[in-house]
């Protein structure tokens, strides 16, 4: 492995997803975990040498989502529409990507689901993904399943991947960074190790 055949992938790091006025009080979904790990993500963006590719979403709205995630969000404890009126949401937070850095759009959880994502990776013989990101048992999860199936080595960087601060969530997280991901898909570590792979 090498910084040609590698790539960070930094995942819905945006204002829907980190963004205090996002934060839906109503359902206690915060996101004060996540705003403290950003900054230290864009440290590591900062020092990282090789290929960034930001992903997103569309707009998590109604007339953007699959059929399925509509039909889940008919259940409104679980429904997370965006409200956003002022078109921001889907900006980066805090994070601002360079012009050689590429950035792929998605309306689910899963960054392949945009098919754009594993063409790009081909193309450029990249075979390696390094994770980061929000929500970590949500998007990251999803990817890092669907980029394993594809074929991808993976490291997942475990203090530079937060979900938001529901207990629940977080529980589910910690099983994942500890069990989950170093027992079916790759090296699980902090960023501080990275530069030993």
């Amino acid at each position: 492995m090498d910084l040609k055949n590698t790539a960070l992938l930094v995942i819905d790091v945006t204002n829907f997803c980190c963004a205090e006025e996002n934060e839906i009080q109503k359902y206690k979904v915060t996101f004060s975990k996540i705003r403290k790990m950003v900054p230290k993500l864009k440290r590591f963006i900062e020092k990282y040498r090789g290929e960034v590719i930001y992903i997103k979403t569309k707009p998590w709205k109604k007339e953007f989502l699959p059929d399925n995630l509509n039909e889940l969000y008919k259940n409104p404890l679980i429904c997370y529409y965006s409200k956003d009126k002022t078109g921001k949401a889907e900006e980066f937070y805090l994070l601002k990507p360079k012009k050689k850095d590429r950035i792929f759009e998605k309306n689910t959880y899963d960054a392949f689901s945009n098919p754009e994502l594993d063409k790009y990776l081909k193309q450029k013989k990249i075979g390696t993904l390094i994770m980061a990101g929000v929500f970590g048992d949500g998007c990251v999860n999803a990817t890092i399943s669907s980029a394993f199936t594809k074929g991808y080595n993976l490291i997942m960087l475990k203090d530079l991947i937060e979900t938001t601060d529901v207990k629940k969530r977080q529980d589910l997280q910690k099983l994942l960074k500890n069990y989950t991901w170093p027992v079916m898909y790759g090296k699980t570590v902090n960023s501080k190790d990275y530069s030993f792979f």
